[in-house]
């Protein structure tokens, strides 16, 4: 399985790469392969690429700005959260995601 996400907060700083280490942190721990996008006050960092997308079987994406170039995702199922429950409640959202995309399956 292969999870995407972006982070991207209103200050640009902490919170945007916390919730990227702990997205990725959590997806790493349950196996699963992911990859992470930052939108911080320094621009976009680790862009996903259309390789990325054609190959994920979703993306996360934070809520609390607009994302960049979100249309790239198109195609693929998206899950809506909050910056701070991305830095705080990571494992149980790779697990609720995890478990809605073995269902679809």
């Amino acid at each position: 399985m292969k999870f995407l996400a972006v982070t991207a907060c209103p200050s640009g700083v902490a919170h945007t790469y916390m919730a990227a280490e702990a997205l990725a942190k959590a997806c790493k721990e349950k196996g699963i392969e992911c990859k992470v996008e930052t939108q911080g006050s320094i621009g976009i960092e680790n862009e996903i690429t259309a390789e990325d997308v054609a190959s994920a079987d979703c993306i996360i994406l934070t809520k609390d700005m607009p994302i960049k170039n979100e249309e790239r995702f198109a195609n693929i199922p998206k899950v809506r959260i909050a910056i701070s429950d991305a830095v705080k409640k990571a494992p149980a959202i790779v697990n609720k995601v995890e478990k809605a995309m073995l269902a679809k399956k």
